[in-house]
Parts: structure tokens; sequence; C-alpha cells
């Protein structure tokens, strides 16, 4: 029988193996071709730390059910299967690299170690160890101490052995590789034409010898390892501790989670090896994986500028409703204005919180914020507003993970500045990008804001597709300042974003409303009339939505997904009219807006979200899904799909052999949709 699910983990790992493609693809730029390598490998940290570690959890919970918890049928053989694709990725990467190397080499970049030094490179690095490394790093003399270091997650590590020729007696160390401080990269005195440079670690490597002068050993090696931590918070209920005492207690503990994954240097000292598996209790070898000689290699997403500057293929645009106009704030409140990032600038969104802090008339802002930008002009502009007399709320989710720490800094400057910082609702995270601002018209209360797709995060703004309604729709504005009100008092208004009219919410309304949309399109087929769904989103795994998909597709209903990663559909059935067309597209931008988009008899329904069809958003975030209502704003959302449904270079077929083959473009004019997007709304920009 033929199953009906891909694994969602197997899924995400083939998603990684999209990136991997990018850095094998010879027509991507050297310098990006390496960048892919670093989201690869910061990619697969993150899946170790989070759905490893989870499912690591349900083996070993599986006889007493932690009902909080969604149970994967066989976690234990799923692991296994993710070892193996692991192992395969891995042998993948070490072949890209070394082909990367080989090209480097005809650029006249080099990467030398410490064993293939000139004179005066020797010379530059000892010194260099001397000025910049040595104060930053202390040896742990692993075998002397009572009690084992806690190692560090995303940390870098040589482990040691100090020798003597001829004799048995062997000592080994430990040496955190200071990446925080230090850059990884350091540049080496070379040729005029070439550009040579050594990794901090292998530094270090050549100053073994000056390190432990002072113990009778002669011979010194070294080899690079890294542990992955489990990365999951677990929360008390402990009545007497207040919420943030647990996120601070959580991000201690995970600091000391259980070590998921061993990753080292294949070549490295058995007797060394056996000690650390031992000291950090790994007890399966799915649990290790030997490699290279480098590893972390999430440092090399920020390799050094040395190759050619490559002229820029895109430019950031100002939308043209906005160039004109002096002020953002006047055109929003006169029309919608529709922003696509990055090829729209994001300055516009900042202009906009700026202006309403500086405007006598604005008299309040609301705003969510999930990932903030470390020196966030979005949090400086809500200061500079609650400084010139506002009423400014943020929502700030404490719980956006990776970002806890970072959103409790900005807690405690916003509340000092006398901002009201809302913290979220238990057991659920608030993922809504929705903001709400409140002037004074004469009389009159005028609203105007936002919703959006993604983060409000200037840095990620740059290298994520993400789509942003400005808008002062006065239902929408309504809508939002339920989901205020509900966020203020969770317990005592929680049918407040159920009774929204506008926007569609999660946790309450989300599924409910695709399905019904889903079954128009169902009823259209089976009156012979023309049915069609066009899904855009990062993942979709909920099973209700996709079995009514299935049967979508069964009636005759036009199905075309674009899905980015997790994928958990199967697409090849016998028996279906049409059969269910998907594609993922991996470029140069990460594809993070959420689209949603139905015939509906003629009458096209689309919606922008910042909801993935997973369990997870739908049932336990809080999200907000609006509909582009303006004619003219639905053609252009619709025009970007269809460029993107066309892309036939950086599309890949999703199959449920998980193949990843390109989407053929064989007597195809190319269309590279991330460029063709540009070219597009560049266009439109020169029509106003």
């Amino acid at each position: 029988m033929k199953r009906s699910f891909v694994i969602r983990d197997i899924s995400w790992l083939s998603f990684n193996g999209r990136v991997l493609q990018e850095a094998a693809d010879k027509s991507v730029p050297l310098k990006e071709r390496i960048r892919f390598l670093g989201i690869f490998s910061n990619n697969l940290d993150e899946f170790f730390r989070v759905r490893v570690a989870t499912l690591t959890r349900m083996v070993e919970f599986v006889k007493k059910v932690d009902l909080k918890m969604h149970l994967e049928k066989n976690p234990k053989r799923i692991i296994e299967e993710i070892s193996q694709i692991v192992l395969l990725q891995q042998n993948e990467f070490l072949r890209i690299w070394s082909e990367i190397i080989e090209e480097m080499k005809l650029n006249n970049v080099l990467i030398k170690t410490e064993k293939h030094l000139s004179f005066t490179q020797q010379k530059f690095v000892q010194q260099y160890f001397d000025n910049e490394v040595r104060s930053n790093i202390i040896p742990l003399m692993i075998e002397s101490i009572p009690e084992f270091p806690n190692l560090r997650d995303k940390s870098t590590y040589l482990g040691v052995k100090m020798s003597t020729l001829g004799n048995s007696n062997t000592k080994y160390a430990v040496i955190e590789i200071p990446t925080r401080e230090i850059n990884r990269f350091v540049k080496l005195p070379s040729f005029a034409n070439q550009t040579q440079i050594i990794l901090l670690e292998d530094v270090i490597r050549y100053n073994l010898k000056f390190i432990f002068a002072h113990m009778d050993f002669d011979q010194f090696e070294g080899w690079i390892f890294k542990v992955t931590r489990d990365a999951e918070m677990d929360f008390d209920n402990d009545l007497n501790t207040n919420f943030i005492e647990k996120i601070e207690a959580g991000i201690k503990k995970r600091k000391r989670g259980k070590t998921i994954r061993l990753v080292y240097d294949k070549e490295m000292d058995l007797v060394l090896l056996n000690y650390l598996v031992k000291r950090l209790n790994l007890s399966s070898k799915d649990n290790m994986n030997p490699g290279g000689r480098i590893h972390n290699f999430r440092d090399f997403m920020n390799f050094p500028n040395v190759f050619p500057q490559l002229k820029s293929r895109r430019k950031i645009i100002t939308h043209p409703e906005l160039i004109s106009s002096t002020r953002v704030t006047d055109v929003v409140l006169k029309k919608d204005v529709l922003l696509n990032f990055p090829f729209h600038s994001f300055n516009s969104l900042i202009d906009l919180l700026r202006e309403a802090a500086m405007d006598a008339d604005v008299k309040s802002i609301k705003i969510t914020a999930y990932r903030v930008a470390n020196n966030s002009k979005v949090m400086n502009a809500l200061i500079n507003a609650a400084r010139n007399g506002k009423q400014v709320t943020v929502m700030l989710e404490l719980k956006a993970r990776f970002d806890e720490e970072a959103n409790l800094y900005w807690k405690t400057i916003l509340e000092d500045e006398g901002i009201k910082v809302l913290l979220g609702i238990p057991q659920m995270k608030v993922h809504a990008k929705v903001c709400v601002i409140r002037k004074k018209i004469g009389n009159r209360s005028k609203k105007y804001g936002f919703v959006s797709t993604g983060n409000l995060n200037e840095s990620t703004a740059r290298i994520y597709t993400d789509t942003c309604l400005l808008t002062s729709n006065v239902m929408i504005m309504a809508d939002i300042e339920r989901i205020f009100q509900y966020l203020e008092n969770p317990e005592s208004k929680s049918s407040l974003i159920e009774n929204c009219k506008k926007l569609i919410m999660c946790p309450n309304n989300l599924r409910d409303e695709m399905m019904s949309l889903i079954d128009f399109e169902i009823k259209q087929a089976k009156k012979k009339k023309h049915a069609e769904i066009i899904l855009k989103m990062n993942s979709l795994a909920d099973h209700k939505l996709i079995f009514q998909l299935y049967e979508a597709a069964k009636q005759g209903v036009k199905i075309k997904l674009i899905i980015r990663g997790i994928f958990c559909m199967i697409t090849d059935f016998p028996k279906i009219k049409h059969q269910i067309n998907a594609i993922s597209i991996v470029d140069e931008y990460l594809e993070h807006s959420r689209v949603f988009m139905f015939h509906h008899g003629g009458e096209e329904k689309i919606f922008i979200s910042s909801a993935d069809w997973m369990v997870r958003n739908l049932d336990h975030r809080v999200e907000a899904t609006c509909p582009i209502n303006n004619e003219k704003l639905k053609k252009e959302m619709k025009d970007i799909l269809n460029l993107q449904w066309k892309d036939n270079v950086k599309a890949r077929v999703l199959d449920d052999q998980l193949s990843n083959h390109y989407k053929s473009n064989k007597g195809e004019k190319k269309l590279r949709s991330q460029i063709e997007i540009m070219k597009y709304l560049s266009t439109k920009s020169n029509e106003i």
C-alpha cells in the first residue's frame, strides 16, 4: 500500500540537500558557493539541536509518553535513517569543498595550514598568536581536572596530544578556538597577486610548542571537534517561578543540554576520541560523525571578500508609490502598498515607524516582535516614539528559539524607556507580524499599520523574501487591535481573535478556513468548472490539510505548490485526474513568504500569512493571515507567483523519491524567478 506522507525530518534533510546543490553549482560565484556550505552546516547543526534531540527524547519517553509531545512513529528508525542520509551528505560536502579549494587556487586564493608556511609566514603567525590570540585561550588539561568541562554548543575545539619521540608518555588537552573574539580567517603575508589565508585553529596548532613550552614534550598534534547539544527548553511548573526566571533558567540549562552529536576529525587519536565519547556520555554511533580537518563551517558564511568583486546582480528599489512622497504615512493613509523584500527597500517600513515617532498627532503604536536585528532600527524608532510621549506596546516573544537572550536584552531596554512589553502566552508562541498606529486627525482617530510574512529585522530583510502589506484598512486595523487586547489578557479575552473580521487567525481559524476554501475548489471541479490552488510557503506538513489537498487533486483541482523546505505530501498517485505539482526554489535569497491563492470561481482569493501549514503554526502559535483585496495588488501577487512557478533554473521538482531534480528547461527560455521578479518590480517602478 502506498504511504500517505513523507516523514517530516527526512523531507527537511532533502531540503538541506538542495542547499548543498547550490554549493556544488559551478555557475554560482565562488564566495556564494562557500556561503552555501556554511548555510548547510549551520542548518544541520540546528536540525540536530532541535529535531534529532526531540526524536531522541521520543525514544527515551516512548514507554512514559509525554502528553505535550507530538510523537513520531518509530523515532528510533527515523534517527537511523537520518544518520545514513547525513553521512552521504557529509561525503558530498567534503567532495564539494575539495573542488572549491582547487577553484580557489585558480583564483589565486589559498588556504594554508600550519605545516605549509614560508619562513616569513611562520614569523607572522607566531607574532600574531602572541599579540592577538594567546590571551584569549586557556588550555584545559583534561586528564588532571576532576570534572570534565562543559563544552559549549556552536564552539570549535582543538583536541591536543602531547608526546615525546621514543617515549610512551602522553598527555591530552582541549583548547576552545576563540572565534567569538577573533576572526577565524587570518590573512597571511603573501605574493602581490595572491591571497593566502590561515584558519585561527591552525594558528593555534602552529604555536602548540610555545603554548606548552613548560612541559617536557617535543611532539604536538591537534584535531578539531565540536559538540551539538539538545537545544529544547523544559519549563517546570513551579508556580513560584515567574516566566522570565523560567526563560533564564532554560537558557542556562540549554548550555548544559545533553550531547546529541560529536563531529570530529576522522584522523583523531583513538585514545582521545574514546575519552571524549566516554566523558560526553555518548552511547550510539548515531551520535558520532567523523569528518575532515575543518568543522563548524557556519563561520564560512562570512568568508572574507578576497575574490574579484562581482557586479551586483540586483539592486534594492524604493516602492514606486513611495518615491515621490515626502512621507510614507501620507501614502498609506490613502492606499494599500505591498512591499516585496528584499527587492523593495526595508527602509520604507522603518520610515513609517520613524514618522510615527516624530508625528505629534500619533498617540500610540502597538507592534509584535519575534526576531529583531542586533542594532535594531525598528526598536530604536519605538524607543524614540516613547521618548516623544507616545504610548508604545511591544509584544516581545521570549520563546523565539535561539533569540531568547537577545529578546530578554530588548525587554530590559524597552521597559527602561517606559514601553509596555507583553511577554506572550504560556504554551504558545506569538508569531504574527502586525502593527497598528493610532493617529488623531482633527476630531477623528485614524489607524494604520501593516501585516507581514516576515520578521521586523532589517538584517534578514536583505536576504529573505517576504511580503508586507502597509494599510489603513479599517477592518484590518480593528482586527489588529483585537489581537493586542487578547495578548494583554489572553485568559479572559480568548474569543477576540476568533471573531476577527478580516484577518484569519491561528490557533483558532486558519485550518478550518483553508479547508473550506479547498472544499469550494472541489465543488467547482465536480461541476466541471475551472478549479485551481496555488500555495507558497516554507513548510507543508499538516496531515488534515494534506488529506484535503489529496481529495482536491482526486476531484480534478489543479494544485501548484511552491514549498521551500519541509514537504510531507506524496505527489504521484495513480487514478488522480490532475497530478499534484510541487517545486522548491533555492537561490541567493531565502524564500520565506507565505502566499495562498484560490481561483474561487474566478473571484480569486489571495492571502499573505505568517503561518506555514504545520501543526506547530496552526495549533500552537498566534499567527495572522491577511487577505489582499485591492485588485491591482492581487494582480501583482499573482504575477509574482506565476514567475516563481515558471522558474526553470533554481526550481527543483518535489517528488516522492526526494531526488531534487532540477525542473527541466529543455526547449524553453531559461527563467530564474528571483531575477525576473526584480525586473518585474523595477518595470512597475518605471511605469509610475
